[in-house]
């Protein structure tokens, strides 16, 4: 190229130098104007990253990196972190690259913990020493934090199959009313910071209260008189067996005597589900929660007035499910036989009713449809 042409590639040159700088300070101005500062703005977009970092290497060959990154404030490591996400991590069995993460444990020691893990020999040792037993052993070192996280996380299951046999589901239960009894005392605190002691008696076949009495004091004759009151009523041909706790009502000389004359025969309740006074604390939560402690409780003759009414409740009005249908005193006296039938069968009219209503209420697109005329 001869000298006229050099001289006219300088000119153009210089031209597109002049505007590049003018490109240059209007988008420094636009920056300034916006308060674009990439040291205090965070960019939580991945793609717009990429495109900044790909720029400012893209300009290296014009620009060194110092200054580059100081014509758009942004530091170096911040520049480094970008680069390194943009990256893709090859290893598939790690959420992030180890490399990142220098601390964490490696391939080698996840399969050795999930190895002393899973190993039958080491069943009867929980997952927080096994940790340091693998330590001790020299096999792994890794907190119990790391242990019970990768337990958690990739679920793991410990070879602990219990044999132990299972406890039961349902406690004892009778096959004639008074044939077992549930007696026990309860508590009733009032408004005004004193108590009434409630003491209940009820027929483990047909949940029937046969007996109650309600005091200010804690009286073990409270306990004498509705043993008594219950027996007087009874008409079964032996004794019934009657579940109290280790209480001082349940136990005492008064109580010893009536069990020695052939009354009754006491049976200490149980912790375990098969032997347990279940029924009767069963019947003192549905007395509280569901009536007494919906209304004011000031005294002592209020609560036997609602107790009064709530037993009466219980034995002649309220259903039982369980008995399909029956009431407490329909159990016990036997007269609720029929009971299920009928509801039976009021049930089956009240279907065939209810299709009959819903067939005859038709709108015009569904009579003139041939599955309205098939039906």
């Amino acid at each position: 190229m001869d000298q006229q042409g050099l001289q006219a590639e300088v000119l153009r040159l210089q031209g597109r130098v002049a505007k590049l700088r003018a490109v240059a300070r209007i988008l420094v101005a636009t920056m300034n104007a916006l308060d674009v500062d990439l040291s205090r703005r965070r960019i939580p977009d991945g793609s717009s990253k990429l495109k900044i970092v790909r720029a400012i290497e893209g300009c290296g060959d014009a620009l060194k990196l110092r200054k580059a990154l100081a014509f758009t404030g942004l530091s170096t490591s911040r520049f480094h972190a970008w680069k390194r996400a943009a990256i893709p991590c090859d290893l598939d069995d790690h959420s992030s690259c180890p490399k990142t993460s220098r601390q964490r444990v490696t391939s080698r020691e996840i399969h050795a913990i999930k190895d002393m893990v899973t190993a039958p020999e080491f069943r009867h040792v929980p997952t927080g020493t096994l940790a340091v037993l693998a330590q001790r052993m020299g096999r792994v070192f890794a907190s119990t934090t790391t242990w019970h996280r990768l337990v958690r996380e990739r679920g793991w299951r410990r070879p602990r199959l219990h044999v132990h046999p299972g406890k039961p589901k349902i406690g004892i239960r009778s096959d004639r009313p008074n044939e077992v009894w549930h007696i026990d005392t309860t508590i009733i605190r009032l408004v005004d910071g004193t108590k009434a002691y409630l003491h209940a008696i009820i027929d483990n076949y047909s949940l029937r209260i046969l007996s109650w009495r309600n005091g200010g004091s804690f009286d073990t004759g409270n306990t004498v008189a509705v043993l008594l009151e219950a027996c007087q009523s009874s008409t079964a041909p032996e004794p019934p067996m009657v579940l109290a706790d280790g209480g001082v009502e349940n136990f005492n000389k008064n109580i010893d005597e009536l069990v020695h004359s052939g009354l009754l025969r006491r049976v200490l309740a149980q912790t375990e589900l098969r032997f347990s006074n279940s029924m009767i604390e069963a019947w003192w939560r549905a007395l509280k929660h569901q009536w007494l402690y919906l209304n004011t409780l000031d005294s002592v003759k209020t609560v036997e007035k609602l107790v009064k009414f709530y037993v009466h409740e219980h034995n002649k009005r309220l259903p039982r499910s369980a008995y399909q249908g029956q009431t407490p005193d329909e159990m016990y006296f036997e007269k609720g036989e029929g009971v299920p039938d009928g509801l039976e069968s009021a049930r089956e009219a009240a279907r065939s009713e209810r299709l009959a209503v819903n067939r005859a209420l038709a709108c015009a697109a569904c009579e003139a449809s041939p599955e309205s005329d098939a039906a």
